[in-house]
C-alpha cells in the first residue's frame, strides 16, 4: 500500500510546488526547468515506446 500512497504524495507536492522548484533551479542554474522536464518526458516516452515495440 505504500508503494502507491508515496509516488502520489510525492507527484503531488512536486506539482503544487513547481513555481518554486523551476524559480530555484533557474537561481543556480541559469536554466529553465520546463525544458529540461520536457526532454526528459520525451526521452521516457521514447523509451517505454521502444520497448513495448521489441
Amino acid at each position: 500500500m505504500i508503494k502507491f500512497i508515496l509516488p502520489a504524495v510525492i507527484i503531488f507536492l512536486v506539482v503544487l510546488f513547481w513555481e518554486k522548484i523551476n524559480e530555484i533551479i533557474y537561481k543556480k542554474f541559469n536554466i529553465k526547468i520546463n525544458y529540461v522536464a520536457f526532454i526528459i518526458f520525451l526521452i521516457l516516452l521514447s523509451v517505454v515506446i521502444i520497448l513495448l515495440y521489441f
